[in-house]
This record gives structure tokens, C-alpha cells and sequence, in this order.
């Protein structure tokens, strides 16, 4: 008995003492056809209650998980987004719904309003074009357990870690299909509206999870995702240099012959 509570009390400790892995605790299980709730109640960028529903309008939604008051990689996927609407001609409001969907529950509309006011800076097409909402703890767990969104909180350095990506959701409100990493191709955006207009789900993904994760000064180390970009960065400028290597050598052999 004294063995087993000795045990169990080291497990716990270990347990404890384990480090925060925002890889194990953010993540996406796919999940095609999911019903997203679409009556939860929601406040918008001016603080008015909504839904996702009412903010559909019976058009397919692109919805983005993000933190409003984000320091990181939140304002690069609605860049991104925004830019693939701009090359495939996508106009929100027109053709999809678009929703930048807060997933901290103590942000205020305050704080949805002016990441809006900054996204319209940069992009002014979206400007009146995109939606952003805050919702209560249960609220927003009724939707990102739906997706199967998961995203957790390191209260070492005070900041959610949570996958970059983007739910394209049918005029119903079913999960069509996920739009992952910072800036989807705008190929992809065009074909994933239309299968989720036509009220498909399901089909081919191409899944790359990208994690929004600051920079720990506390270890002085980068995230894992920034970690992530950073390696898949030299290990391109290797392969570019390899491949200049091999030019500049089968040049010469067709020079000497």
C-alpha cells in the first residue's frame, strides 16, 4: 500500500514538473462533416451579440481561430488568407463568410475591433469584409471541440498555443474541410469554397500544423513552430546551394566536351 501511494506520488510530481509541449496540447483531429454549432451565442467587434449563423448568412464561412491580442503568427494567417482571397478573387460577404474567431475568452471587443482596424490597414479590401467575435469559455469550446481544434495555455509565459489554420465550414455549418498553415493557395481556396458551397466534405488534405507560439525568454529558445521555420529555412538554402553546385558541374562537363 505504502509503495503504491510512493508511486503515485512520483508520478504526479513528474507529471508536474513535465514541460509545457505545445505540440502535444495543440493539435487538430480531423473531423469531416462535423456540425458546428451555429446559434452559440457570440459577441461581434462592436460588442453585439451573434452567431455564427447569423454572421453566415447562409453562405460557406471561412473561419480562423486566432487570438485577437496576438504577438505572433495570428496577423500572418489572416495576411495570408487575405492575400489568397485577393489572387482567387475571393470577396467576403460575397463569397464566404469570413470570420476571425477568438479563442481567448478574456479578450473584449475592444480587442477584436482594432485587430480588425489593423488588418483593414493592411489590406483595405477587407475593410467591413471580415467579422471577428469573442465568446464565453463554453461558447468557443462548443465550436473548437466540434472542429476538433484543440489549443492550450503555457502559464510560464502567459500566451495559448494553437494551430495556424482555417475551418471552411458549408452554409450549414458543417465542417468541410481545413485550410492548414499561414497562406493557403489560391488554387485551394477557390476549390475548398466550392466544395463547401456545394455542401461536400471530406477529400484530400494536405496537412501541415504550424503552431503560434511565442519565443520563451525565460530559456531564451524559440518556439517550436518559429524553430520549425527556421530549420526548413537552412535546410532550403542548402538544397539551393547543392543544386547550384550541381548546375555549375554539369555545365563545366558539357563545356569540356
Amino acid at each position: 500500500m505504502i509503495r503504491a501511494l510512493i508511486l503515485a506520488l512520483a508520478l504526479v510530481v513528474t507529471t508536474a514538473a513535465a514541460p509545457f509541449d505545445p505540440f502535444a496540447q495543440a493539435r487538430i483531429d480531423e473531423h469531416p462533416g462535423a456540425q458546428v454549432p451555429m446559434s452559440v451565442p457570440l459577441r461581434n467587434e462592436d460588442g453585439a451579440q451573434t452567431t455564427l449563423g447569423k454572421i453566415g448568412a447562409g453562405k460557406p464561412i471561412l473561419l480562423i481561430p486566432v487570438l485577437h491580442d496576438c504577438p505572433n503568427l495570428c496577423g500572418v494567417t489572416l495576411d495570408g488568407l487575405a492575400s489568397a482571397m485577393r489572387m482567387s478573387n475571393v470577396i467576403g460577404g460575397r463569397d464566404a463568410a469570413v470570420i476571425a474567431f477568438g479563442i481567448d475568452p478574456k479578450e473584449s471587443a475592444g480587442d477584436a475591433r482594432r485587430a480588425l482596424d489593423l488588418l483593414a490597414e493592411r489590406h483595405p479590401e477587407l475593410a467591413g469584409r471580415i467579422h471577428a467575435t469573442i465568446g464565453s469559455a463554453q461558447s468557443i469550446h462548443g465550436v473548437t471541440d466540434a472542429l476538433g481544434y484543440h489549443y492550450a495555455y503555457d502559464p510560464r509565459i502567459g500566451q495559448y498555443a494553437h494551430a495556424a489554420a482555417t475551418a471552411v465550414l458549408t452554409p450549414n455549418g458543417r465542417l468541410s474541410r481545413w485550410l492548414y498553415g499561414l497562406a493557403p493557395e489560391p488554387a485551394d481556396l477557390t476549390a475548398a469554397l466550392a466544395q463547401a458551397r456545394a455542401g461536400r466534405t471530406g477529400g484530400f488534405v494536405q496537412r501541415l500544423i504550424l503552431l503560434c507560439y511565442h519565443y520563451d525568454p525565460e530559456t531564451g529558445r524559440y518556439s517550436l513552430a518559429i524553430a520549425w521555420l527556421i530549420r526548413v529555412a537552412c535546410i532550403a538554402t542548402v538544397l539551393a546551394i547543392l543544386l547550384f553546385v550541381l548546375l555549375a558541374k554539369r555545365r563545366e562537363r558539357l563545356d569540356e566536351c
